[in-house]
């Protein structure tokens, strides 16, 4: 028997306790990071930014300061919900009871292995269920932008469920066997799986999925479509076509994207930012898109997402045969005796256990891939403004800041640590023409 203190070293306490101290610490930093913004945006909405003062009126910047608040606010309670689920998933048990209930109702084999990924993905969409009614039907709603009737919202959450069923659990299946089947490198097979279903998803989605949610129709304005085919032209960027989305169904909220790869990209308007927007402003913002194409941005990402994936399933792959890997974590692994009846695999529950505790455990990267975005998105500005008008591009973000109240004053630190994108003052100052009246 090994005495007391050698026990607290072994590796399945040491996981537990590092596992829980990152889960608390984690917690307390998004809390901390929260409540900063939320101060900072309180003290800073009696009046506009003095870059802003011509452009912004008071009373929109105000909307953005409270609809920014109302969303920091409910966070705090979908942080300390988020973790108190992944708690319970791992170290209080859930996980575990799931498993062994299945395993008493189906045995053990593929099929208990899918349900249990089913069952997972089911309870906790009806976890999350009162955030995502709460965000929609009672923030949104409250300042102005949800368009989504509930016949809508059910509607769209039924295709969903359906879909992530029809083409979740083939390829979850697949996965499963080949973690079962292909041997000590299998995570190198499941990893090249992953990656070209991803890619073929990405072929299919715009033809297939996504018209199954909104309808996509040419774009009609044929000034505006000889405006930007000159632009596509310019940057030496070729779509299969325009289209206009009718986002306005669900939200008041503006955007444009491009979708596909290859000669099969589309180029897609919501009809939300056709109606914000003039003609040169529709032209820079499109420019800003063919920035990130023309800089490679989006192959970048596509490259790294591939490296992180790759590490992720080497790590699996490791982590799968590791008994400590599922006790530290709070499951008791399956018996494992080829050829012994009521033996069941692991995989499924090492899938789960490793989607669970990764973004504990990677939390630190997120300002680090935060800083590469706003980097891309600086450089994408800047080519916009060259390829078509720097005042259009400026006036077409205080627009969409203003039409989505994105607010003007984020906490500096709370802003490097998640925008996506630069804060306005950063991002308008690269365009100085847009800060004057």
């Amino acid at each position: 028997m090994q005495p007391p203190s050698a026990s607290l070293l072994s590796p399945s306490h040491l996981t537990t306790l590092v596992f829980a101290g990152l889960l608390l610490a984690g917690l307390a930093l998004r809390l901390w990071l929260a409540t900063r913004q939320i101060r900072h945006v309180a003290q800073h909405r009696g009046a506009v930014p003095t870059a802003f003062a011509h452009r912004i009126p008071l009373a929109a910047h105000q909307k953005a300061a409270d609809y920014t608040i109302a969303k920091a606010r409910f966070g705090l309670l979908e942080m300390a919900l988020a973790t108190a689920v992944v708690l319970g998933w791992t170290l209080l048990g859930g996980l575990d009871a799931l498993n062994q209930a299945l395993l008493s109702w189906l045995g053990g084999g593929m099929l208990q292995q899918l349900a249990l990924l089913a069952c997972f993905v089911l309870i906790g969409g009806a976890i999350d269920l009162p955030v995502a009614l709460y965000q929609t039907f009672v923030i949104e709603q409250r300042f102005g932008f949800n368009q989504m009737t509930p016949r809508l919202w059910l509607a769209d959450l039924l295709k969903s469920t359906l879909l992530g069923a029809v083409i979740g659990l083939p390829i979850a299946a697949l996965i499963l066997w080949l973690m079962g089947a292909a041997g000590p490198l299998w995570w190198l097979w499941a990893w090249g799986t992953w990656m070209g279903f991803n890619l073929l998803l990405m072929v299919v989605f715009p033809l297939f999925i996504a018209p199954l949610f909104n309808k996509f129709q040419p774009l009609e304005d044929e000034s505006l479509k000889a405006r930007v085919t000159a632009l596509m032209q310019r940057c030496g960027f070729a779509a299969k076509g325009l289209f206009v989305m009718d986002g306005s169904r669900r939200s008041a909220h503006a955007n444009a994207y491009f979708t596909g790869v290859g000669k099969a990209k589309r180029v897609v308007f919501y009809d939300t930012l056709l109606k914000q927007l003039s003609p040169g402003e529709v032209e820079a913002v499109l420019a800003h898109e063919l920035g990130h194409f023309k800089h490679k941005h989006i192959t970048r990402r596509l490259v790294g997402m591939f490296a992180i994936s790759l590490a992720g399933f080497a790590l699996l792959g490791w982590l799968s045969t590791r008994a400590w890997f599922y006790t530290g974590l709070g499951v008791q692994p399956n018996l494992m005796l080829p050829g012994v009846p009521g033996a069941a695999p692991n995989d499924a529950l090492a899938l789960l256990l490793f989607l669970l505790a990764a973004p504990v455990f990677t939390l630190f990267v997120t300002p680090v891939l935060a800083q590469l975005s706003r980097r891309h998105e600086f450089q994408a500005d800047a080519y916009a403004a060259a390829q078509s008008s720097g005042d259009d591009l400026a006036s077409a973000l205080l627009k969409l800041y203003e039409d989505n109240a994105s607010t003007l004053t984020p906490d500096p630190v709370f802003a490097k640590f998640y925008y996506s994108h630069p804060p306005a003052t950063e991002r308008l100052a690269r365009l100085p023409v847009a800060l004057q009246p």
